[in-house]
C-alpha cells in the first residue's frame, strides 16, 4: 500500500481549513484516512504559531514507514526539521518574464537617472 502524507480540506466556502493526513495515495482527497498529523489554517498570518500544528514523533514514523509527502506536507516538515527543506519544484517559474524583466531595467534607469539628477542638484547648491 502507498502511503502519502497529505492535506485533507475542510472549512467552510472560501475559508479553508486542511488536516495534515496519513493516507493510502488511491483514497479521495476528502476521504478515509489512517492518521490525521496535525492541521493547517491558511487563514491565518504566516507568524502565528497556530497556523501549522503538527506531531513531530508521528510524522518522523510514517515517514520510516515510507510514507512519501507531498509538496505543501514537505515544506511544513522542513520548517519543522524533521526533513531537510525541499528545493522549489521548478525554478524556471522563480524567473520574471522577458517583458517584466524589460519593465525592471527602465525602472532602475529612470532611478539611476534621478539619482545622478539628485547629485547634480546637491552640487549646485553647495557651490552656492
Amino acid at each position: 500500500m502507498a502511503l502519502k502524507i497529505r492535506l485533507s480540506r475542510g472549512g467552510a466556502k472560501k475559508r479553508p481549513f486542511y488536516r495534515i493526513v496519513v493516507a493510502d495515495a488511491r483514497s479521495p482527497r476528502d476521504g478515509q484516512y489512517i492518521e490525521k498529523l496535525g492541521h493547517y489554517d491558511p487563514m491565518l498570518p504566516k507568524d502565528s504559531e497556530n497556523r501549522v500544528k503538527l506531531d513531530v514523533e508521528r510524522a518522523k514514523y510514517w515517514l520510516s514507514c515510507g510514507a512519501q509527502p507531498t509538496d505543501r506536507v514537505a515544506r511544513f516538515l522542513g520548517q519543522a526539521e524533521v526533513i531537510p527543506m525541499p528545493k522549489r519544484n521548478n525554478p524556471q517559474k522563480a524567473k520574471p518574464k522577458a517583458k517584466a524583466q524589460e519593465r525592471m531595467a527602465m525602472a532602475a534607469e529612470k532611478a539611476r537617472e534621478a539619482a545622478e539628477a539628485a547629485e547634480a542638484g546637491d552640487a549646485e547648491a553647495a557651490e552656492a
